[in-house]
């Protein structure tokens, strides 16, 4: 939980600037929803830069990509985490760890970040899974982008 910072003028150009809040609220939240990540009562509220996004999410993973998704959309600058996490149905093996983040520079590939933080640039694919369904291609991503990095 807590607050997020992103970069303004990167991501996905989902809105205008002068959309008022309501509505730039209301597609992020069908953003949410036609990406397939599920999030119970999902609420995404936006004043100017800051969005603050409150429901159930299934999974650690999937809070964190509900995160990026609605971060990494030009206009927002500031995302408050209010989501809570859906407890496991059956006792899982091992408790999910909260992932790393990077955000991407000039010059960045997902096999760059992949050596860098793996030691292995053949791992991009760890990446890549990681930020699926908003990433449809590993060599499509921007400055400032922001990813999720699994742990190793």
């Amino acid at each position: 939980m807590g607050f997020m910072d992103f970069v303004k003028g990167a991501g996905n150009a989902l809105f205008g600037e002068a959309e008022p809040d309501p509505e730039r609220s209301a597609k992020l939240e069908n953003q949410v929803r036609l990406l397939g990540l599920p999030v119970e009562r999902l609420k995404i509220d936006v004043i100017d830069e800051t969005a603050t996004i409150s429901g159930q999410a299934a999974s650690l993973a999937d809070r964190e990509k509900v995160k990026l998704v609605v971060g990494n959309t030009k206009g927002i600058s500031k995302v408050e985490d209010k989501m809570t996490v859906a407890p496991p149905a059956e006792k899982a093996p091992e408790p999910e760890v909260e992932a790393d983040y990077h955000t991407v520079v000039p010059g960045d590939s997902l096999s760059k970040i992949a050596k860098k933080v793996y030691g292995d640039p053949m791992k991009y694919p760890v990446i890549f899974e990681a930020n699926k369904p908003m990433l449809k291609d590993p060599d499509k991503i921007y400055p400032g982008q922001v990813l999720r990095i699994p742990k190793a």
